[in-house]
């Protein structure tokens, strides 16, 4: 199977899972000040909430917080990052950091951290994309959330 995630109504999941959002959102949003009284509130146990807290979201949360974080080994000459960010950026990523280590032998470690929210293509394209750049001798998907 290519991806770790579904898309399932909610009507067909127990009713702690909605409770565990619920709980969550009531802590972001500062209305409780622990977890305790968050699932007090919520109707549900503590292990419950530690269990699902990480793993259930709502859809729109979901779609907000899409990132990756990539690792390019570059050709050591001008242009080689500028071409690299303009290719992002015609899929329609934005840039969050990027770290560039100092050239050794002709070539450039980066690290580039990416809000992929509104990618006009899957990462593997991008991948793929990035992979076609000449100047690109190395690159790796070191994680996508």
């Amino acid at each position: 199977m290519s991806s770790d995630f579904y898309i399932v109504h909610k009507n067909i999941l127990p009713d702690y899972l909605d409770k565990v959002i619920y709980a969550r959102n009531l802590l972001s949003n500062h209305e409780v000040n622990t977890v305790t009284e968050a699932v007090q509130k919520a109707g549900i146990s503590r292990n419950t909430y530690y269990k699902y807290k990480d793993f259930v979201y709502e859809q729109n949360n979901m779609s907000n917080t899409r990132h990756a974080v990539i690792t390019l080994i570059l050709k050591d000459e001008s242009g080689s990052l500028s071409s690299v960010i303009n290719t992002l950026s015609q899929y329609r990523t934005s840039i969050l950091t990027i770290s560039q280590a100092i050239p050794i032998d002709h070539k450039a470690n980066v690290l580039i951290s990416l809000d992929i929210t509104n990618m006009s293509c899957t990462i593997q394209e991008l991948i793929l994309q990035l992979k076609e750049l000449p100047m690109v001798r190395k690159i790796q998907l070191d994680g996508v959330k």
